[in-house]
C-alpha cells in the first residue's frame, strides 16, 4: 500500500515557528483545491528539518504532498472534557506545476491606475 497523498495549489506558506525548550520546528502550508461548487483548503504541517524544504515551494505552485496522519488526546485537567486532534504531517512533496511570478504579477497589475480610474469622489477616504 502506498502512502496517502494530497494534491492542490499552494495557497499559503507560513514562516517556520519554533516551540519549546528543545526547539521543535513547524511550518504550515495550505493547499487550495477547487471542488467545483466550493473551494477546499487543506492545512499540511512540515516539521523539524522538513521545514527548510518548503523554501522550494511558491504560492501558486501545484504540488503533491505525501503525508501521515497524527492524532493526539488532550485534557486540561481530570475534570475537563477530553478532546482529540488530528494533524496532517508532510513526509515528502513534489512540485507538479510551477507558478509563473511574471504571469501572476501581470494578472494582478495589468493597469496600475485602474482602481483610481474606477473610483469616484464618494470613494475617497478624505
Amino acid at each position: 500500500m502506498s502512502d496517502p497523498s494530497v494534491t492542490g495549489v499552494v495557497h499559503l506558506i507560513e514562516e517556520t515557528k519554533t516551540y519549546g525548550s528543545k526547539g521543535f520546528r513547524k511550518r504550515l502550508v495550505v493547499l487550495e483545491q477547487d471542488k467545483g461548487s466550493f473551494t477546499n483548503f487543506v492545512p499540511v504541517e512540515f516539521t523539524r528539518d522538513s521545514c527548510d524544504s518548503v523554501d522550494e515551494m511558491n504560492e501558486g505552485d501545484e504540488v503533491e504532498i505525501t503525508y501521515r496522519l497524527n492524532g493526539r488526546r488532550w485534557q486540561k485537567d481530570a475534570n475537563s472534557e477530553v478532546k482529540f486532534f488530528v494533524n496532517v504531517e508532510a513526509t515528502s512533496f513534489k512540485i507538479t506545476g510551477n507558478a509563473n511570478p511574471a504571469d501572476a504579477m501581470s494578472e494582478r497589475v495589468s493597469d496600475p491606475n485602474a482602481a483610481f480610474n474606477e473610483a469616484s469622489e464618494e470613494d475617497a477616504p478624505f
